[in-house]
């Protein structure tokens, strides 16, 4: 297992109970002093001092990941994780933002995190956490996860791209696909798009394929 932000180890220890082996990556130098006490003379924990943003995880190979994400930079991690070729991915996160993983079109929470994720994995939301069972207690409710990384195939060729692609489509999320894609392929072009009028977050990641599917064979047409 690879652990992000393992903090005092609670759940490193529970994880060294059905773990061959556990990789804990913490930032913080203080807790790395205290992971490395409480855990002295057991040879299946691996401590880590790093950031994981800036730490290469495929070189543990496909080990599964898990953590209680710090809420400040949930998404960068989402966003860095989902790419990996592992098993499943379990994170404790802000309910928040668990829903905007699971959001459907036409809701509020719908949006590019969404589509982001769906894109590299499948998300289930698992069970919610309330406030009393941390200390210090936080201001949110939280909710635990469960990530599938998948190589789906929509037709798109480039995940990367077609991510960018999404990205431009949601640049102003209030605003019509007319509005934030005219600038990049031309008014004409998407004018001529029976979904032009819609806003980004009424559209199905399947749409969106189709509708870059679209963008490049006009483009190479052109």
């Amino acid at each position: 297992m690879i652990e992000i932000g393992p903090g005092r180890g609670a759940l490193t220890e529970k994880l060294l109970r059905r773990a061959a082996r556990v990789v804990a990556i913490e930032i913080d130098a203080t807790l790395v002093e205290h992971l490395r006490t409480r855990f002295a003379g057991e040879p299946r924990l691996e401590i880590v001092h790093a950031d994981v943003l800036a730490t290469d995880l495929a070189k543990w190979g496909r080990a599964p990941i898990a953590g209680n994400l710090p809420y400040y930079i949930t998404s960068p991690i989402l966003e860095k994780v989902v790419r990996l070729d592992v098993p499943r991915i379990v994170f404790l996160i802000q309910k928040e933002v668990a829903e905007r993983l699971i959001a459907t079109p036409c809701h509020r929470e719908y949006g590019y995190l969404t589509l982001q994720t769906a894109l590299f994995a499948g998300t289930q939301l698992l069970f919610e956490v309330k406030p009393g069972s941390f200390r210090p207690p936080p201001q949110v409710d939280s909710a635990v996860v469960l990530l599938t990384p998948h190589l789906r195939d929509l037709g798109v060729g480039d995940r990367e791209a077609f991510r960018r692609f999404l990205g431009q489509c949601f640049r102003q999320k209030r605003k019509t696909l007319r509005n934030n894609l005219a600038g990049v392929y031309g008014k004409e072009m998407i004018d001529a798009w029976p979904e032009a009028g819609l806003r980004a977050e009424q559209i199905t990641l399947q749409q969106f394929a189709e509708m870059y599917r679209r963008t490049l064979g006009e483009i190479s047409g052109g």
